[in-house]
């Protein structure tokens, strides 16, 4: 299924005394960028959540951000590490021995420096593997809203496609016309030159209008492009690259066309083919 670049998706759990919120978001790029933000605490499984990202992502900018807070919980005690306090006190001692006037403090400031309060252990590996459930879980729905985007830019691009088919069998249904055009102009040509014959311009003047009556191996082109765009949006795997490659043969083709133009309506066919293929090249920025 076609999945989008562009998507959000956050969820959010509680894994020992910590309430974790993940957050993915991702515009598009043209390989798999990884960008994490993740607290200080949790640094140690960045590489486990780069891994699981990419194993699922194949393209776009990714942000894959991580918050966690402590929890409040009534009755929840504080641990103190009295270590730091008895070290604290005993440095406090020496400083006052120093000071003309000491000054007193509050259990309170005991509290707030740092290193005194100390949270519950919780083992790492239990932490890692919750905030990589957490994770997986989040990459699901990120995964399915790409997928709901994708399913629309697919629709897009189709009927993009069916437009420009019509285009190319109108190109076609007139070239017959075209060709008569031109074997009028090609036939007062002729009558001008019996008065004064001139035959390598005349030479000349036949190499030039053959150049601009090949317009047929572009149209065909053109729908092998178009049937081929077509399937490639029902392969399963992403797609991104190649449509972006079909996108420029179906622009080179176009251009082509145009610049062969023998009419006015000729000439506005190759406008109208170029500018469908715009708006799907833009749309194909977003495809996975």
């Amino acid at each position: 299924m076609i999945k989008s670049m562009t998507a959000y998706a956050g969820y959010e759990a509680d894994i020992g005394n910590l309430t974790v919120n993940c957050e993915l978001r991702s515009v598009n790029h043209r390989y798999c960028d990884i960008s994490l933000k993740v607290p200080e605490r949790l640094r140690f499984i960045e590489a486990e959540l780069r891994t699981a990202i990419a194993d699922k992502l194949s393209r776009g900018k990714i942000e894959c951000v991580i918050n966690c807070k402590k929890q409040d919980k009534a009755g929840q005690g504080f641990i103190i590490n009295m270590d730091t306090v008895n070290a604290l006190l005993k440095a406090t001692e020496q400083l006052e021995q120093l000071m003309p006037t000491a000054r007193s403090f509050s259990a309170l400031d005991i509290l707030t420096f740092p290193g005194v309060q100390q949270e519950p252990d919780v083992e790492r590996e239990q932490i890692a593997g919750a905030i990589i459930g957490l994770l997986n879980k989040t990459l699901v729905h990120f995964i399915e809203v790409r997928e709901r985007e994708g399913s629309q830019l697919k629709i897009l691009i189709e009927e993009r496609c069916l437009k420009m088919q019509s285009f190319v069998d109108s190109a076609t249904l007139r070239m017959p016309e075209v060709l008569l055009q031109i074997r009028t102009k090609l036939n007062d040509r002729v009558t001008d030159l019996v008065a004064q014959p001139d035959f390598d311009r005349l030479e000349q003047e036949l190499v030039m209008l053959a150049q601009k009556l090949d317009v047929a191996e572009e149209l065909d082109r053109l729908t092998t492009h178009i049937n081929e765009v077509l399937r490639v949006l029902n392969q399963a795997e992403p797609i991104g690259r190649r449509l972006d490659f079909l996108m420029q043969e179906l622009n080179r083709e176009a251009n082509t066309l145009g610049s062969k133009s023998a009419d006015k309506e000729m000439t506005q066919i190759a406008i109208e083919l170029k500018v469908l293929i715009e708006q799907m090249r833009e749309q194909v920025q977003n495809i996975e």
